[in-house]
């Protein structure tokens, strides 16, 4: 038994900490997506390294930055994996559905046990929408206002105001 519970630490709050409460409080999600969120998160340590709430079928990792009103996202879409090893920043208002992989790094091609970080991070502009399934590879940067359909595969960078679409994903309008 105290093999267990010394698994469930306690923990001392972070000076960004009352924050997070707050969001969790607050959050634009139903109160039992709230408490099975906390409890996976705060609990059971799932994504407990992650300062915003994370829907419990959903991995992040490594370094995430969010602009303005894009952690609900987080807490409400499942089924996302969002690997951050080479850095992803997310944009003001940017919305993502489920399912949406972003992967900063692939792994080495001499190496399967370590990552390549020579592409840099994802960026994904501002009020972009990243549509259910779809996936962002290493190096991606995409413009504000850009719309990615459902299942596409994104390997290139996107200007601006554009709706990206297919695999690997091509050009298909303007947004």
């Amino acid at each position: 038994m105290m093999h267990i519970l010394s698994r469930f630490k306690y923990k001392k709050w972070k000076q960004n900490e009352p924050t997070n409460i707050l969001e969790y409080l607050l959050s634009p999600c139903s109160n039992g997506l709230r408490i099975v969120n906390f409890f996976y998160q705060k609990v059971l340590r799932i994504n407990s390294e992650v300062p915003f709430m994370v829907h419990y079928t959903s991995i992040v990792s490594q370094t995430v930055k969010l602009g303005k009103n894009v952690a609900p996202y987080f807490a409400n879409s499942g089924h996302c994996y969002i690997q951050g090893i080479n850095g992803i920043v997310i944009g003001d208002n940017s919305i993502f559905a489920p399912g949406v992989k972003i992967i900063s790094a692939n792994h080495s091609k001499t190496d399967f046990t370590k990552h390549d970080k020579s592409l840099g991070p994802i960026i994904i502009g501002k009020s972009c929408w990243i549509g259910a399934n779809a996936v962002i590879l290493p190096g991606v940067h995409l413009g504000d206002n850009v719309i990615v359909g459902a299942g596409s595969v994104v390997t290139k960078s996107f200007e601006s105001n554009l709706v990206v679409a297919g695999n690997p994903a091509k050009i298909i309008g303007k947004s």
